[in-house]
């Protein structure tokens, strides 16, 4: 009799759910890769421009900055590719600046622009720069002053040769004081021979994450932290072809009137475009009313903005108001935070906008002791504070303001005479002119005129 097969145990509960997970992670996990996987980025590739040594019997051509089109990442990895020349790179002579005080002036701010603008608040970025700069004013292919350097192609904007120039980052951006300090000896060493070897005779640089298109045609000689530095293939990148001398004949700049006081000629100044002062005036922020008094502002004036910029930063925090009243000090220290105004805090206000549009008007006024103005209408009167009485608990009060229309009480503690009057003759009383004249000399208050 033959004995039928014994049929295979069933496999455990535990087994069968091992292979069930296994069987759905086999399913899930590619599924999971392709949805989730972050999407390829196909990279874009230099587009080399064929290299080409001008011969000396031609000059080279200086063209707009023009970049091509990669990412950082991309730019970064091209550039760590380029290898930097074996050939010898020789530092440059020193130059000296040899012409006037106000043409020394000049180009001593616009030097400082350069470096601070393109290198930043960085001793080392801002030498290497500047060496650029004296090198590209010595070669005959660039502007023969170090202002002209600069500021060449600032005219358009796009394709001046320091972006700076051209992309409204002078009116724009406003580096502190003591940067500017920095950077201006910076220039000074270099324009009394300083000079930074390790850039030799470069010409050109850009920082590491762009590739402009004329890098191909030069050789790379120096790395300053992200900045790479070239000077021009043959004969031009050599020190014989840096031997035109520097004029001393640096022109005023209008642009650089707004941070420097060697540019503020008449035509400078003049030449300040409204659109800087716009630009300058919608950067600053819009300040709040007064709790007490919601038609008032007290403001802290940014001290290097176009002084035509505070109208305009006035006429913004107005807004739609029909009455309103702005007062401006460019001393943060001095500005007050709450009226009523004391005498001091008159005396040192540099700007004033009274706007009353039931009455028809609309002005402003500058301290003309501290911003000039080519029309005196524009300026405030300068005051003396003579004390009358002692009344200690009496101050200034917003009607003595611009703007006012009506007169303080006659039981004040001060009188305002202006400081330009002609003496007046004694009357019983009252002191004459010679005796209040050491009382008077303690302070000065600036108030604006016709309100």
């Amino acid at each position: 009799m033959t004995e039928l097969p014994i049929p295979p145990d069933k496999p455990s509960l535990g087994v069968s759910l091992v292979l069930l997970l296994i069987a759905a992670v086999t399913i899930v996990a590619p599924v999971l890769i392709i949805t989730q996987a972050p999407p390829v980025v196909p990279h874009r590739h230099v587009k080399l421009v064929p290299q080409r040594v001008v011969p000396k019997a031609e000059l080279p051509p200086v063209e707009p900055v023009a970049f091509q089109d990669l990412d950082p990442g991309d730019a970064r990895a091209f550039n760590a590719t380029v290898p930097f020349s074996t050939g010898p790179n020789p530092a440059a002579r020193p130059f000296k600046f040899d012409g006037s005080d106000d043409q020394r002036a000049r180009a001593t701010d616009c030097l400082a622009a350069a470096v601070l603008y393109e290198a930043g608040d960085d001793a080392e970025g801002q030498r290497a720069v500047a060496q650029v700069v004296i090198n590209r004013a010595r070669h005959p292919a660039f502007p023969k002053t170090i202002c002209g350097v600069v500021f060449q192609g600032s005219e358009r904007s796009t394709g001046c040769q320091f972006t700076f120039t051209c992309d409204g980052a002078l009116a724009n951006h406003v580096w502190p004081a003591v940067y500017w300090t920095r950077a201006r000896a910076t220039a000074t060493a270099v324009l009394e021979g300083a000079v930074y070897k390790p850039v030799g005779y470069s010409t050109h640089y850009h920082t590491d994450w762009v590739v402009p298109y004329w890098q191909s045609s030069l050789d790379k000689v120096a790395a300053v932290h992200t900045h790479l530095f070239f000077r021009w293939t043959g004969w031009w990148g050599t020190p014989p072809a840096f031997n035109r001398h520097v004029s001393t004949e640096e022109p005023v700049i209008p642009a650089m009137a707004l941070w420097s006081d060697a540019h503020k000629s008449g035509e400078a100044l003049a030449a300040v475009s409204a659109e800087e002062a716009a630009a300058a005036a919608s950067g600053a922020p819009v300040s709040a009313s007064l709790a007490t008094d919601t038609n008032s502002f007290l403001l802290t004036l940014d001290p290097k903005m176009p002084p035509d910029a505070y109208a305009l930063l006035a006429t913004r925090t107005c807004g739609d108001r029909l009455y309103c009243k702005v007062m401006g000090w460019t001393n943060k220290a001095k500005t007050p935070g709450a009226l009523p105004l004391q005498a001091s805090q008159i005396a040192t206000m540099s700007f004033s906008y009274l706007r009353d549009k039931a009455h028809g008007y609309d002005k402003a006024l500058w301290n003309c002791g501290e911003f000039r103005r080519a029309d005196f209408s524009q300026c405030m009167k300068l005051q003396v504070l003579v004390p009358v009485a002692i009344k200690p608990a009496d101050s200034f009060k917003l009607e003595s303001l611009p703007g006012a229309t009506r007169i303080p009480p006659p039981q004040v503690s001060l009188t305002i005479k202006p400081a330009l009057a002609r003496p007046q003759a004694a009357s019983p009383g009252v002191a004459k002119p010679k005796a209040e004249m050491p009382v008077a000399a303690k302070g000065t208050a600036a108030v604006v005129d016709g309100h």
